[in-house]
């Protein structure tokens, strides 16, 4: 089985409505889940917020939290997570934001990404990983595997 197999299973179990908001995997988890036929009974919407703006209206992200942290930064992922679960019929959501590459900073180098994890009536979970400069591609993989990983762990756990 798949991970977005055993993450749909596991949210049949668990009776949870899922929903993603995504910036560098561009709808990646999305449609990792809706590969999978049956989703639908489990997979409530997909956000993909590539921009600040679209992160502002869609998911009402606060611009001062843009300003003070960046859009790759564990606050705004918080923020992008809590923001998908406010404005879907989710109970457990999930965001990504991140530098895939090439390119990137000193202070945010290529290959890192954030995740929020916002589930209902649960303190938000936010964790930074460092994939590294593995090529686009890659990393946008890593980090599509990663949050698949992470909602099935919220299930499971």
């Amino acid at each position: 089985m798949t991970r977005a197999g055993a993450l749909l299973a596991a949210a049949r179990a668990s009776g949870v409505m899922l929903a993603t908001a995504e910036s560098c995997t561009g709808g990646m988890i999305a449609a990792a889940i809706t590969d999978v036929a049956g989703s639908s009974e489990v997979f409530d919407r997909g956000f993909v917020t590539y921009s600040n703006a679209a992160k502002e209206d869609m998911l009402g992200v606060q611009r001062a939290t843009l300003d003070r942290h960046g859009a790759v930064s564990e606050e705004v992922a918080r923020e992008m997570a809590e923001g998908a679960a406010a404005r879907s019929d989710a109970t457990l959501a999930v965001a990504v934001t991140g530098i895939a590459g090439p390119g990137g900073s000193e202070s945010k180098p290529e290959g890192r990404v954030c995740f929020g994890l916002a589930r209902c009536g649960l303190e938000t979970r936010t964790e930074t990983v460092e994939f590294g400069a593995l090529g686009r591609a890659a990393v946008r993989r890593a980090a599509v595997d990663h949050a698949l990983n992470l909602m099935i762990g919220a299930l499971e756990g």
